[in-house]
């Protein structure tokens, strides 16, 4: 990077028709994040100066993504064009001298080092007045075309609407994005014209202005699916396979083992350790952390949740939200976990809910198990300590706390302390009547046969 000041502008204008949706089309997610966010997590890795979001409808919506990031929002309202769009940013950036990125928020794949490549040729040794990215599609359609000479010097830029033949024949096309000079920028917006086949002002009509100046303008290239946007249900649902599908090899790459990849599905900010076995049908959730050795079972889901090394999960185990597993514990078939710690060694094997708890080391947790912690207006803690062993069809109702080493016998709704190494048994006496079950059955039976 050259260390000069920079600013990043991302059109995100677009009505978004195609997505048939009340949500703002760069605020549908992908790996469980919204678009426009993982382009936004890429310009903080260059360390913006600025950055400004221009929207047409649905301000509201990005206003509330956005709150508290320090990006400034403008309104393009009539839209007439990408090089409309770039000018109503020119008062967020008043008094701002550097580079400018020029970005789409539908456009979200784009990586901190391509944008650099950009910053980068813009203060090359040729001094270009802007910077375009390019990339050549399998299928060009409608896409800009790009003429440049083998060096990268753009020769001349159009719109498909407006090429010849010729010019439609040429491989390399528009990205939209580009970098320029700040103080090039709105100076040349100013002077582009609508006239055109659309009726619009584009924003790559500004280097056909600068070369008339007499300044040439270059060209970069980056593969296609760098620069995939994204206007369709069906567009969306690709780019979800296709960056699953990069971060499932990183994974496998990265030391992890994935039985059946292609079911495994990631967040964006899912961190795996190594030699971590992941079985098929295995959904995570944003936040979650899995550390060294840790096995998880098939149909099992976490968000949230921290797995420290060698615990094992599932199948059919759900981690939620603060979750967290100590080392080599476990959570077993149909055990949901929220907001609650299991202490090194601890055992939920099947069937339980653990919500809200502390269970300690090495806690023996028996199926059916229930932390009683909500009154329908408050949640309460259970704590279970050390070594102890609760039994099968437990109920425990918080804020309870059961001590170090003590047992409740199964079937038993525990609503007050119990002491560490004692016997908890809170279910009704056991009665037993000899013969009864025989001689209720000959009555029954009589009384059939009678009818």
């Amino acid at each position: 990077m050259t260390g000069r000041p920079l600013a990043a502008i991302v059109l995100a204008a677009g009505k978004g028709t195609r997505m048939k949706s009340d949500l703002h089309k760069v605020l549908h997610p992908i790996a469980r994040r919204p678009m426009l966010m993982h382009l936004l997590a890429s310009l903080d890795e260059l360390g913006t100066e600025r950055t400004v979001v221009v929207v047409g409808s649905g301000r509201e919506q990005l206003e509330k993504a956005l709150a508290g990031r320090g990006v400034d929002i403008v309104v393009q309202e009539p839209q007439l064009g990408t090089g409309h769009a770039v000018q109503q940013a020119e008062t967020a950036l008043t008094g701002f001298d550097g580079d400018v990125l020029i970005l789409y928020g539908d456009v979200p794949f784009v990586s901190s080092a391509t944008m650099r490549r950009l910053v980068d040729r813009l203060h090359g040794a040729d001094d270009p007045a802007a910077v375009v990215l390019g990339f050549r599609p399998a299928d060009a359609a409608a896409y800009g075309r790009v003429i440049a000479d083998g060096m990268g010097r753009i020769e001349k830029m159009v719109e498909f609407k407006d090429a010849s033949s010729e010019e439609r024949a040429v491989t390399l096309c528009n990205s939209g994005l580009m970098a320029v000079r700040s103080g090039d920028l709105f100076a040349l917006l100013g002077r582009v014209t609508n006239d055109n086949a659309a009726g619009e002002y584009y924003l790559p009509d500004i280097v056909m202005l600068a070369a008339g100046d007499g300044r040439g303008s270059a060209v970069i290239e980056t593969e296609a699916a760098e620069v995939a946007g994204i206007n369709s249900r069906a567009e969306l649902a690709e780019q979800e396979r296709a960056w699953q599908q990069r971060r499932r090899a990183q994974a496998m790459a990265d030391g992890a083992t994935l039985v059946e990849p292609e079911t495994v599905w990631f967040a964006h900010d899912t961190k795996l350790g190594r030699d971590v076995t992941i079985e098929p049908n295995v959904w995570f959730g944003p936040g979650v952390t899995v550390e060294d050795g840790v096995v998880i079972h098939g149909f099992s889901h976490l968000e949230g949740a921290y797995v420290s090394a060698g615990a094992e999960v599932g199948p059919y185990a759900r981690l939620r939200p603060g979750a967290e597993l100590g080392r080599k514990s476990k959570v077993g078939n149909f055990v949901e976990v929220k907001k609650a710690r299991l202490g090194e060694g601890a055992k939920a094997n099947h069937l339980t809910y653990l919500g809200d708890a502390e269970i300690g080391a090495g806690a023996n947790v028996g199926a059916g198990t229930i932390t009683c912690n909500y009154d329908g207006f408050f949640k309460y803690r259970t704590e279970i300590g050390a070594g102890a062993f609760i039994g099968s069809n437990s109920a425990l109702v918080a804020p309870v706390k059961i001590g170090d080493g003590a047992i409740v016998g199964a079937g038993s709704v525990v609503t007050r302390d119990v002491e560490a190494d004692a016997l908890a048994l809170g279910r009704g006496e056991q009665a037993e009547r000899p013969g009864w079950a025989a001689k209720f059955r000959a009555m029954m039976q009589a009384k059939k046969k009678g009818g």
